[in-house]
């Protein structure tokens, strides 16, 4: 067999049995054609390269989930599997599944020639796909898809009246399958029920999908869609901003009489049952949903308001933890993804997927530290983490660690502690870290010390007890080295100035909720603000607001720049080159590179 860039070529005989015709598309770890039989019947046949293979992908007895959940299934609106079969190309193993040829094409190619459908048609699909669903949902085993976008609906144009079919079960799984099966990494994240994004899926998650693939037909575009072009190598980034958006209006539902549309105030209603974040709110089946576009139920009026549910993002509600529209953890955050991203992985993800840290032995970090130049946002971030996972936050000012800590009160500090596992999960977070933990030199006096010992020993393994300990600091040459060591802080990261990305979603966060003329360029704003901290950024946006409001109008560029001439960054160049050489001291690198957005260690 002949290897070209893809793994077969045209004209190459699978396992003698299969001729391939063309290559069709490429995955994350398959390749799909289609080919002919020695009868001349076509196939579509997908060729899947073992090596690439996440784990989730196979069972227990280590065999290809999709092929077991394929095989046997039967229904007009479903793929059906013809034959299957392991093969050898170049001492390499492949799994080969070969479904049933469908003469149409995808939705998705239709959408991009046509960009919406009518709502007769929209209708007639999503009926299909919901009818599909029914026979999954409703088998001795449930079967959940997983991945219903419009590249995975196939319309069958060889009859008189188009018939839509179910394609591609990569991601699908049996509904009693644990959460750590599945592997939301991949998967168009405008499809994604909210639950998903925290490993949760069902078949309620395959109706919200339907909702979301239903408001593609008819508006030309997911819901709650956003330009990705900005996020292609931040994931996680993109999560943040979709589950943020989603707590805004969805402005083409809001709207009455779209007569080009023909739609009326019936299906704009199901599209939003079908949406919406509550999982007790959407539709309860594929059958109820199905009743619904098929005029046999009506459905009462229902309210898209994320904020009005207490699990719209499907986040965990841990003790002590108050809901508040205000709070948007992350998503207030501009800049600083790569202690988002280690902190994802790091502590929120350790509650959302418990068993799976638990089967390697991993927890939550015992202690984080945060040090760099002042009004960098260390503070703001602890505080915006705490919302992120819902821990209770404990805020300590310095004067509350001078009072500590001048009055030598030992038991205030175990006290401290003892109130923060007693309201455990906590994030304790302590500001000028070094006025408490100074280095023990043999200046201080042995009070002085015995508090530090006292805080250290507290400190050691609080996060078994539930307790995550942040210190921020804009000295960390000061600290005392024993708590650096591994099982007090064990996490450290730099905090620098924002880089020009970070400054221009500054501009844009500090300026969303204020009277902003039209056409201003953050970039340009971004560009004329080397070197500013991030509550330099803050400051410049509120004086230009004063500027704006003495004279009558809205914040212009001309009034930001203006104001950006006069006011200076508020830590100078030769303090930033030193906290470089700090960076440079405690990652133990040689020589100080071009500064990046993010430094960090362990």
């Amino acid at each position: 067999m002949n290897i070209t860039s893809n793994i077969v070529a045209k004209g190459n005989v699978l396992d003698g049995r299969y001729t391939s015709l063309f290559f069709i598309k490429k995955g994350e770890y398959a390749e799909t054609y289609r080919m002919r039989d020695d009868s001349g019947r076509n196939y579509f046949v997908k060729l899947i390269d073992c090596s690439k293979v996440h784990r989730t992908n196979f069972d227990a007895d280590l065999d290809l989930l999709e092929l077991k959940l394929t095989k046997g299934l039967n229904h007009r609106n479903v793929v059906t599997l013809h034959d299957s079969g392991e093969i050898l190309i170049q001492s390499q193993k492949y799994i080969y599944l070969v479904f049933d040829f469908i003469s149409g094409e995808t939705l998705a190619e239709k959408l991009k020639r046509e960009h919406t459908l009518k709502v007769f048609d929209a209708k007639n699909i999503v009926c299909d796909i919901l009818e599909g669903l029914d026979y999954l949902h409703n088998l001795s085993e449930p079967i959940v898809h997983n991945e219903i976008t419009t590249q995975n609906v196939m319309l069958d144009l060889s009859r008189d009246k188009p018939l839509s079919k179910l394609i591609d079960f990569g991601r699908a799984r049996y509904f009693r399958q644990s959460s750590k099966s599945y592997r939301k990494e991949g998967v168009n994240p405008f499809y994604l029920a909210p639950e998903c994004f925290n490993g949760v899926f069902s078949p309620q998650s395959d109706l919200f999908s339907v909702g979301a693939l239903l408001h593609h037909i008819l508006f030309g575009l997911p819901p709650w869609f956003i330009d990705i072009s900005d996020y292609k190598k931040n994931s996680r980034g993109l999560e943040e901003e979709i589950l943020r958006m989603r707590t805004k209006p969805l402005k083409s539902l809001d709207v009455d009489g779209v007569g080009q549309l023909e739609l009326d105030g019936p299906l704009l209603n199901i599209t939003k049952k079908a949406l919406h974040p509550d999982t007790g709110t959407r539709f309860l089946n594929a059958r109820e949903f199905l009743q619904a576009i098929r005029g046999e139920i009506s459905v009462p009026q229902v309210d898209l308001n994320i904020s009005a549910t207490s699990d719209g993002l499907g986040k965990p509600q841990h003790k002590g933890f108050t809901s508040n529209t205000e709070h948007k953890g992350f998503a207030l955050i501009a800049g600083m993804q790569e202690i988002k991203d280690a902190l994802y992985n790091d502590v929120i993800r350790v509650f959302n997927e418990k068993d799976l840290y638990e089967e390697y032995g991993l927890s939550i970090p015992n202690g984080i530290l945060l040090y760099g130049p002042p009004g960098c946002g260390k503070t703001f971030f602890a505080q915006r983490l705490s919302e992120e996972v819902g821990f209770n936050f404990v805020f300590i000012r310095p004067s509350d660690l001078a009072s500590i800590y001048v009055h030598g009160a030992q038991e205030k500090i175990g006290q401290l502690f003892a109130e923060a596992r007693a309201n455990a999960p906590t994030i304790l977070f302590i500001d000028e870290l070094d006025a408490l933990i100074p280095a023990r030199t043999h200046d201080l006096y042995h009070s002085y010390a015995s508090e530090t010992n006292e805080f250290l020993a507290q400190l050691t393994g609080c996060s078994k007890d539930g307790v995550l300990f942040i210190g921020a600091t804009n000295r960390p040459d000061r600290l005392d080295p024993a708590l650096l060591r591994a099982g007090r802080v064990d996490k450290i990261f730099y905090v620098p100035p924002p880089d020009r990305v970070a400054r221009s979603a500054l501009f844009r966060l500090s300026l969303e909720s204020r009277p902003v003329e039209f056409g201003i360029n953050y970039d340009v704003l971004a560009q004329a603000t080397e070197n500013y901290v991030s509550s330099d950024i803050e400051l410049l946006v509120t004086e230009s607001a004063r500027t704006a409001l003495q004279k009558k109008c809205k914040i212009s560029q001309e009034i930001l720049l203006s104001t950006i001439k006069t006011t200076k960054p508020s830590v100078p160049l030769f303090e930033l080159q030193r906290y470089e050489e700090m960076r440079k001291a405690l990652q133990g690198e040689e020589s100080v590179k071009k500064r990046g957005p993010m430094g960090f260690t362990r």
